[in-house]
């Protein structure tokens, strides 16, 4: 019998974020201890009409590919992957962490090369079809949060609004409030981040803002653009950890000139830090600027989809820009660096204040 929970949260991702319709074709793309939820999207999208593929991924399968695979492995196409996604109108990507260090010890360059072979899927499934990821809560994602595994289920739920009588609704009543901070947004042509260890001015002249209400990302929550290019200037602390490729990256700090990283350190991580910054030309560039609206994610998770969604942060880009925002860099990478603007931080639009210890003034 399904959990009326995961029941509930299928009908959110098929109906709400993917907008599945009759005829679709919907990849369902699952980690191994996600199979409960598994069961619940395959029976949410045949009672909208669509037709489900799903995929199974066991938790060491990354690893042993990154791992085994020979360097002529690295020179093929994903011609199988490609297909595939070329053939569907909806994915959904449902991450259930079994270890959060299980690529620990792989060399960088190896997963470098794999972001840049999967590129063009990668490609194709942001412009052409109706995606979205989110997180199932594991043991071993709770573990990282720092919580019980019924206390992580029930922030992770509540992150989602799942436990509102209406999530949809919900989700409306966020997206109103994000449509009245882009309208103050689209007039500024100058943003600057101030807080401890953090003076950057970014160019926004011309770039579209972005209202994530929840259909891309569950959970969602909030307001991002892609940067001028070249406009970057000064420096920034980011305070909230990332965890990327099994590593856990502290204290990042960079230094941006003519939109181009030119010095950066971490107290944890450098060398990962470093190793994505060459991943190719692009990697020292920025590719977006987003705050975070969500004001149910109280705490970070060492997860980006939930800490760049934090209500009074700010979160930086290095790499590929997200073309409807008017972007133009080009990566293989797109890694998300947060900065908690609660406690002493602003945002200043064109010298106006916009954002001061994490309220929207």
């Amino acid at each position: 019998m399904l959990h009326p929970m995961h029941e509930r949260y299928a009908d959110l991702l098929v109906s709400y974020c993917m907008r599945v319709e009759e005829g679709d074709t919907v990849l369902i793309e699952v980690g191994a201890e996600a199979t409960p939820i598994a069961r619940a999207l395959v029976r949410a999208t045949l009672r909208a009409g669509g037709e489900p593929s799903l995929r199974l991924t066991y938790p060491e399968q990354l690893a042993d590919v990154l791992e085994l695979a020979p360097d002529a492995f690295w020179d093929r196409p994903p011609t199988l992957e490609l297909a595939e996604i070329e053939r569907v109108q909806a994915y959904v990507r449902v991450d259930a962490p079994h270890n959060t260090h299980a690529l620990e010890g792989i060399d960088p360059a190896r997963i470098a090369r794999h972001v840049r072979r999967r590129a063009p899927v990668q490609a194709h499934r942001l412009s052409s079809t109706r995606w979205v990821g989110t997180l199932y809560p594991t043991a071993a994602a709770a573990q990282g949060a720092g919580m019980r595994l019924d206390d992580f289920e029930r922030f992770v739920y509540g992150a989602m609004y799942l436990f509102d009588d209406d999530p949809v609704a919900r989700w409306a009543e966020q997206r109103a409030l994000q449509a009245t901070l882009i309208e103050r947004l689209a007039r500024a042509s100058r943003v600057r981040i101030v807080a401890e260890g953090t003076d950057l001015t970014l160019g926004v002249t011309g770039r579209h803002w972005v209202n994530s209400d929840g259909r891309k990302n569950m959970p969602s929550g909030e307001v991002f653009t892609g940067p001028i290019e070249d406009s970057a200037e000064g420096t920034i602390t980011f305070d909230l950890p990332s965890s990327v490729d099994g590593v856990v990256v502290r204290d990042v700090r960079l230094t941006f000139a003519g939109g181009k990283v030119v010095a950066a350190s971490a107290a944890a991580g450098e060398s990962t830090l470093l190793a994505k910054l060459d991943a190719d030309a692009g990697a020292r560039f920025l590719g977006e600027l987003g705050i975070g609206t969500n004001r149910a994610i109280q705490r970070p998770i060492l997860h980006t989809l939930f800490d760049e969604k934090i209500g009074g942060t700010v979160h930086l880009a290095l790499g590929r820009s997200y073309a409807e925002t008017g972007g133009t860099n080009e990566s293989a990478i797109h890694w998300d660096l947060i900065t908690d603007l609660r406690r002493g931080g602003a945002i200043e639009l064109d010298g106006d204040p916009f954002l001061v210890d994490g309220r929207f003034v």
